[in-house]
């Protein structure tokens, strides 16, 4: 009875080793960028530099720093969208950064037995 699947004697042909091999290594490389990334902090300012937010890789705030002239208990609506605004803008800045670094190693995606993905 002939065997249905696999390949012939069990052992895959040599492009699929290497093939096997490269997915392996873009994992391992994968793994270590989006360490670096999380370990990243990135850091934006709003109401020229009257508040800055930094927030790390790993999408969390790490610190708001309001100066003491951005506090005024008769306008907290414009203080309050100065910390939104700069908050936004340093995520927006960790995801430019992770989109590049992943762009990056996609980039040698194309080397796998001519796949595209």
């Amino acid at each position: 009875m002939a065997r249905r699947g696999g390949f012939p004697g069990g052992a895959m042909p040599g492009n699929m080793t290497n093939l096997m091999k490269q997915a392996q290594r873009m994992q391992r490389q994968m793994e270590e960028k989006t360490k670096e990334l999380e370990d990243k902090q990135y850091t934006a300012a709003a109401g020229g530099g009257a508040v800055t937010v930094t927030v790390s890789g790993k999408k969390e705030v790490v610190s708001v720093k309001i100066a003491p002239e951005a506090v005024d208990p008769d306008d907290v609506e414009m203080l309050e969208d100065m910390i939104v605004a700069a908050a936004n803008e340093a995520f927006h800045k960790m995801e430019e950064d992770s989109n590049s670094v992943m762009a990056g190693l996609a980039g040698g995606l194309g080397g796998l037995g001519g796949l595209s993905f």
